[in-house]
């Protein structure tokens, strides 16, 4: 017995079933992490799978991943066919140690946050977050991050 292919999404159920705007589904189409075709009509159609691709790219972005790293991982995924739960695995497991990574900074973050708010040091020599081992200090005196009062920009 055959099986059945499952009607296409227009971009409005797309839309309505991922929770994301039209413009954005044009905006992903656009940059290449999600595919459509054409009707005779120039409307576009989605297969059903590509729900998926977008809850990867919102799940992606909310854990801080930039576009052209989503797109390098979902080109990993197989255009002929639905992506299986092994396919999501693997391409999964390629941000492994860098949300570690990511982790790490942020729990070192908040683990220096304590000894920053509120202190009022205004210490830009002493601060480990705005201005690590004094790099800013070696470009010499006065404000690196302040525009100008002067009016000529950064200094």
């Amino acid at each position: 017995m055959a099986k059945t292919e499952l009607p296409e999404l227009t971009v409005g159920e797309l839309s309505h079933r991922s929770g994301v705007p039209a413009s954005a589904l044009r905006f992903y189409e656009d940059e290449n992490l999600i595919r459509s075709r054409r009707t005779a009509g120039n409307q576009r159609r989605y297969r059903r799978d590509t729900l998926r691709r977008v809850t990867f790219i919102r799940m992606s972005q909310r854990v801080g991943m930039p576009l052209a790293q989503i797109r390098e991982v979902l080109a990993l995924l197989p255009d002929d066919r639905t992506p299986t739960r092994a396919d999501w695995s693997r391409i999964s497991s390629c941000w492994r140690s860098d949300l570690d990574q990511r982790i790490r900074q942020l729990e070192q973050l908040r683990d220096q946050l304590n000894d920053c708010i509120g202190c009022g040091c205004m210490s830009l020599a002493k601060c480990r977050l705005a201005n690590p081992n004094d790099q800013l200090g070696h470009d010499g005196p006065g404000p690196r991050r302040l525009p100008d009062h002067r009016g000529t920009g950064y200094e």
